[in-house]
């Protein structure tokens, strides 16, 4: 039954027509008793919350709610569909932002990249709310998993194109980071942070 519903899921999917119908649906699922069909729905929700985010509003607490899980995936997937909402509409993630940087320091890296990747969905479109928590990425910078470190830049880079000025503390880092880092993709990434904060002209909120 499993994975004929895994199955249902992955086809729902790829049929954005059938998205808006189907998210309460979707959202019944986050009460299933497999954490891989729970998983699913929770990414798709994080989905469809990209596209209809009011329709998603009345999920997003139940979707926090597995910020505390003692499953892995879950953590990570209530990390990605947070973000995906949040981009849309950051209004409906907002009581939530502080359990979400519980993440930051989760012991799964997979989750603590998550937690970055929602972050740079959130602040593509409202960057000012990360202000005070730019010491935490910093952190993430030096972080022991190569993925974790690769990743960790491209924050620096989505909050250097649209706020600069929250970035320029943390250049003299990124370029040394750029320098001496041993893994060349997280080279890349620091150099493309820097780039993006020194030749922005953006003047987001």
């Amino acid at each position: 039954m499993d994975e004929k519903l895994y199955r249902e899921l992955g086809q729902l999917t790829n049929d954005k027509t059938l998205w808006k119908q189907n998210i309460p649906h979707v959202a019944s699922l986050l009460k299933n008793q497999s954490p891989k069909i729970t998983a699913k729905a929770m990414w798709l929700l994080g989905e469809m919350g990209l596209m209809y985010p009011q329709e998603i509003a009345p999920y997003t607490k139940s979707i926090a709610s597995f910020i505390v899980s003692e499953n892995d995936l879950l953590r990570e997937r209530s990390a990605n569909a947070l973000g995906r909402i949040g981009r849309a509409d950051y209004n409906l993630v907002a009581p939530y932002l502080k359990e979400l940087f519980i993440l930051a320091k989760d012991e799964s890296p997979n989750v603590r990249l998550s937690f970055i990747w929602a972050s740079e969905n959130i602040a593509t479109n409202t960057p000012t709310v990360y202000e005070e928590y730019l010491p935490i990425f910093a952190e993430l910078l030096n972080d022991k998993n190569e993925r974790v470190r690769i990743e960790a830049p491209e924050m620096f880079r989505v909050l250097g194109k649209r706020k600069p000025e929250l970035v320029r503390p943390y250049l003299e880092k990124l370029n040394y980071m750029a320098t001496h880092d041993e893994v060349s993709v997280v080279r890349i990434h620091a150099k493309g942070a820097i780039k993006a904060t020194l030749t922005s002209g953006a003047t987001a909120t």
